[in-house]
């Protein structure tokens, strides 16, 4: 029996994509961004070319001339699998919205998103939030980096025991407080709480945000993150495949992404450890079941943070380490390798950009698959594994 692997390269877009211009980063529009596409840009005027052989062998820079029209600078490398550029025709370039789509579930309801005013939130939502962690008010209320945020905030927030409370341009209310001061328990608990109001106005993630340390030494965010999302309104391959009687192993912020609906296990660490866990899943994932993994540190560390070189270097440590991972696949095994959104790091701005992303595939077939949606993955994974499924896409395997 087969068993499939969908890796989700986060924020890894490659240009193209057709309303590009109806999304912005502050009073800039995403049309013409290519998050790929420049880094690589920037590294061959330097005269150091990205080396992505593995992807490259897979269809990567061809992908990114369906998406495009123009191949990536510097990777010339003749594929021998599958390749294709998804578009997307979910409503906005979030994460959520993303994996849903790519796991059968387009968005096309409208998130709720906090506008950019001092104060962001309404007065008696701000008032919930301090009467469920017993305080008299709340910090922040308004746009704001996560670092920079606790930096400003955190000195206060400790001596007055008052949450910080914050957004950004996706649709997400996030919370962050000290570990020791305030409790790790005591903010997750918060965040519970709060998450179905959240939900119930469209507000797509909750997210806790503990931090440790002081005014002298600095402040710094721990890796005790607790995501609270709305589960997806529609079955999914997750739902499809457990279901089916499957086992689903996720790794990484998969479990979070899809309210675990349709989850087996989750095994979460730093991108170093997620890889070890693809590893191991490779290894000792049973027949007929899925693995979905997302990694993160793409968007999180160097998109986010306009880092062309850190992301560049990602980008070259992951396509050496999933090399090794191609290698141990079995025979009838599929693997798909994507991502869910755009973050340019060359972008004005420091949020997600709205672009193509790649679908590269091992497993039966080669050539280009063109131009396809995003739903087309999950719904193509489902036909692979033998599951039925009722997702918003077709299957490419009839191509091979």
């Amino acid at each position: 029996m087969p068993r499939a692997f969908l890796v989700v390269m986060d924020g890894v877009g490659i240009g193209g994509a057709p309303d590009a211009d109806c999304y912005r980063n502050g009073s800039y529009s995403d049309y013409g961004a290519n998050t790929l596409g420049h880094i690589a840009e920037v590294r061959a005027e330097a005269g150091n070319p990205l080396k992505l052989p593995n992807l490259g062998r897979m269809g990567l820079s061809s992908a990114s001339k369906l998406a495009t029209g123009d191949v990536l600078a510097g990777i010339n490398v003749e594929p021998t699998g599958w390749y294709g550029a998804a578009t997307s025709v979910s409503k906005g370039k979030d994460t959520q919205s993303g994996h849903w789509e790519l796991a059968g579930l387009p968005v096309r309801w409208d998130w709720h998103y906090f506008p950019e005013t001092i104060p962001t939130f309404p007065e008696d939502f701000t008032r919930t939030i301090a009467n469920i962690a017993g305080t008299d008010g709340v910090l922040g209320d308004c746009h704001a980096s996560g670092t920079e945020i606790i930096s400003k905030f955190g000195d206060e927030h400790i001596r007055s025991g008052k949450p910080i409370c914050y957004t950004s341009l996706d649709s997400v209310l996030q919370i962050a407080a000290h570990e020791q001061t305030f409790g790790l328990a005591r903010l997750i608990d918060l965040c519970e709480a709060i998450a179905p109001l959240c939900h119930s106005m469209k507000v797509g993630r909750v997210i806790a945000r503990p931090f440790i340390g002081d005014a002298d030494v600095g402040f710094t965010r721990t890796s005790n993150r607790r995501d609270f999302v709305q589960r997806p309104p529609q079955s999914v391959l997750t739902n499809w495949v457990c279901d089916a009687g499957r086992n689903v192993h996720a790794i990484g912020k998969i479990g979070d992404i899809f309210a675990m609906s349709g989850i087996s296990d989750l095994r979460k660490g730093d991108d170093v450890r997620l890889m070890q866990h693809l590893y191991d899943l490779v290894e000792e994932a049973e027949e007929g079941s899925l693995v979905f993994a997302n990694f993160i540190e793409f968007d999180s560390l160097f998109g986010h943070r306009r880092d062309v070189d850190g992301f560049a270097a990602a980008l070259e440590w992951f396509d050496l380490q999933i090399g090794a991972a191609l290698t141990r696949l079995r025979f009838d095994d599929m693997m798909i390798i994507t991502a869910d959104h755009g973050n340019d790091p060359t972008w004005p701005g420091s949020d997600h950009t709205r672009e193509r992303v790649p679908v590269l595939v091992v497993g039966p077939g080669s050539g280009s698959l063109g131009v396809i949606r995003f739903a087309d993955v999950g719904v193509t994974l489902a036909e692979h594994l033998g599951v039925p499924c009722g997702g918003d896409g077709e299957s490419f395997l009839s191509y091979g």
